[in-house]
């Protein structure tokens, strides 16, 4: 995988966290935190999706392109 590609992957990962983050500490979150014991389903799949490239980006990044 190209480091460019890698590197974007790991930052819009960061991103994509940090956006969870704030999206887990919203009002409607609080709410449906409030009701079903858990956040919103947009919170958790922001966090999952962040997480997921967020590791690849990291992997990508620390093997780099083999130059063969």
């Amino acid at each position: 995988m190209n480091k460019g590609i890698s590197a974007v992957l790991l930052i819009v990962g960061i991103m994509l966290i940090i956006w969870g983050i704030h999206s887990s500490e919203s009002f409607n979150s609080g709410v449906s935190r409030f009701f079903t014991g858990s956040p919103t389903d947009k919170t958790i799949w922001l966090l999952i999706g962040g997480l997921i490239m967020g590791v690849v980006g990291l992997l990508g990044v620390l093997r780099g392109s083999k130059s063969n």
